[in-house]
């Protein structure tokens, strides 16, 4: 009875966890726009590092400083879209040419 049990708590444990990590995501509006997630980015940079610290002196361990990470996020919120485009948009150009080098090189060989 347990083994056939099992398997479904373990699913349901994972949706679950995962289904709050999303609504938490989409809550604090990581999902919005590149606006709101330098928001949140800014709340979080503000919130952690406190948190972290006040768990250290009660566990009594110490970390290293973290890295400093100049990162904005309305800059880079959309570059992996934007260079997909860009590779899709000049891949016939290059299909063709790639094409054409293969009929050349194929032209050379066939002399």
């Amino acid at each position: 009875m347990a083994a056939k049990i099992l398997p479904v708590v373990k699913l349901v444990t994972k949706v679950t966890v995962a289904g709050g990590a999303l609504y938490v995501a989409y809550d604090t509006g990581l999902l919005g726009g590149s606006g709101e997630g330098s928001e949140v980015l800014s709340k979080a940079k503000a919130a952690i590092p406190p948190a972290v610290d006040e768990w250290m002196k009660y566990f009594g361990l110490e970390l290293p400083a973290p890295p400093k990470i100049e990162l904005s996020p309305l800059e880079t919120w959309n570059s992996g879209v934007q260079k997909s485009i860009a590779a899709l948009s000049v891949a016939p150009t290059r299909a063709c040419e790639y094409t054409d080098q293969g009929i050349q090189y194929i032209k050379n060989l066939a002399k």
